[in-house]
């Protein structure tokens, strides 16, 4: 997939976490890292008031994905790393990334 083409998955993705269907979220997920790939990273878990897609990347075999979402009590950077999973390209991996250097960067 092109890294075009990844966008449109990738906000696609974005705009479910935004309208907070979790459930459409976590279906590009892939199943076998649930609920792990959630353990220490913050993510959005209520209304989004707005959002920046500020990146979108390949990585050697993998695609990155990053996002600032703001939130009504904070600011949160999201990174989601992205692998090809029978055929389809699945979220593997959730980090987040500190948006003050991000913005700076």
């Amino acid at each position: 997939m092109s890294v075009e083409g990844f966008r449109s998955l990738y906000e696609q993705h974005v705009g479910y976490v935004v309208s907070g269907n979790m459930k459409a979220a976590i279906a590009d997920m892939v199943p076998g890292n649930l609920p792990q790939v959630f353990h220490g990273v913050d993510t959005p878990r209520s209304a989004v008031e707005s959002f920046r897609i500020v990146d979108v990347r390949t990585e050697g075999d993998l695609m990155i994905g990053e996002t600032v979402y703001e939130m009504s009590d904070r600011t949160i950077g999201l990174r989601s790393i992205w692998e090809l999973h029978g055929g389809r390209w699945l979220a593997a991996r959730l980090e987040n990334f500190d948006v003050e250097t991000e913005a700076q960067a």
